[in-house]
Parts: structure tokens; C-alpha cells; sequence
């Protein structure tokens, strides 16, 4: 049986880089998992009158059912302003609503961090600021290696890695959290 792995984009734009990457490492991943793209781009922006009034909206409850049947989450977080995108934020702030709801959807899943960005920086400063989101949550994140991809025009052609080496990268980065999400396994605490 497959290892299934979520895999959300942190952009909402059509021509967006981390959701490229995100459909490369999926193209990319072992034949022991299978990576299941979701979108948020229906998710509205969190409201707690909305919350109170109506419960959660359905494309949330969708996107927290899928989360919580998977064995791992894979994020491809782009950075604005040197942090995390709010569309990305605003999706797991629905997410985990309500709070009693967490350790269903989050609690021990493995999750890795991947970036590209047009610019020089990769998406490092982003990848770190996910770190107390992801602790909050009570998920565990992998630490084996840092798959960004700065320069993200010179490196992406249509739909394919035009770099070699970025391209080994990203193999090694999915076949390293296969890995992980293999042996570490979904507890659930």
C-alpha cells in the first residue's frame, strides 16, 4: 500500500513556481508514496463570526479530512516579506479550527518544507518561519534536507526543471522524506 502524502502550494497564482515545484516533486516521488495535490484557493479568509455562525466551510472540512487520512504533508511555501504567504497562513489558521480538531488533523503528521522564489534568497527565511506554526500544531517536521530554488525563472522551463542539479536535488528531497514519513510513521498522541 501507497504512503499518501498531501501536498499543498502556498500561491494561488496560475503561472506560480511552488506550485510547479509542487507537481515536479509529485512527478518525482517513489513508487512507495503518492503525493495528492489540494487546493486552497477556495478556502475564505478566516472569519470567527463566520465560524460561530456557520462552522466550517466546506472546502475546508474537505482539505482537513484529506490531511487527516494522510501519512505525510508536503508544503511549497513561496516567502513574501521574508515570512509565510498569508493565503498558505489564513488556510491552516481554518484548519485548525476548531482547535479540538488538531490532533485529528495534525497531530504526528510528518511534514516537509520546500520554495522557489524569482529572487536570490531561496524561500529559507519562509521555511523557518513555519517552524512554530508546525510545533503549535503538534506535527513533526523533517529535517533532512533543504530543498530551495532561488533564480525560479532560470530554473523552471515549461513544466520541468531545466537545471540538472536542482532536478537531483528535488529527487533526493522527496526519496529523503519518503523515507522519513516510511520510518517515522503517523503517531498520533
Amino acid at each position: 500500500m501507497k504512503m499518501k502524502v498531501a501536498g499543498i502550494s502556498g500561491s494561488l497564482r496560475r503561472g506560480s513556481y511552488n506550485s510547479l515545484l509542487l507537481r515536479l516533486a509529485a512527478a518525482s516521488a517513489p513508487e512507495s508514496m503518492a503525493v495528492e495535490i489540494a487546493s486552497i484557493r477556495e478556502i475564505p479568509l478566516y472569519d470567527g463570526d463566520v465560524e460561530s455562525e456557520s462552522g466550517i466551510p466546506p472546502p475546508v472540512a474537505a482539505l482537513k479530512d484529506a490531511l487527516a487520512a494522510a501519512d505525510g504533508l508536503l508544503i511549497a511555501t513561496p516567502e513574501y516579506n521574508h515570512s509565510i504567504p498569508g493565503v498558505v497562513k489564513n488556510a491552516i489558521d481554518w484548519l485548525s479550527r476548531p482547535p479540538r480538531d488538531i490532533p485529528r488533523v495534525f497531530g504526528g503528521l510528518p511534514v516537509a518544507i520546500m520554495g522557489a522564489t524569482p529572487g536570490r534568497g531561496g524561500t529559507q527565511l519562509a521555511q523557518a518561519a513555519w517552524l512554530p506554526v508546525l510545533r503549535a500544531l503538534g506535527t513533526r517536521p523533517w529535517f533532512g534536507r533543504i530543498m530551495v530554488v532561488s533564480n525560479a525563472a532560470q530554473i523552471f522551463g515549461e513544466e520541468r526543471i531545466t537545471d540538472d542539479d536542482t532536478r537531483a536535488r528535488l529527487e533526493r528531497f522527496i526519496s529523503g522524506f519518503a523515507e522519513f514519513v516510511s520510518g517515522a510513521g503517523r503517531r498520533r498522541d
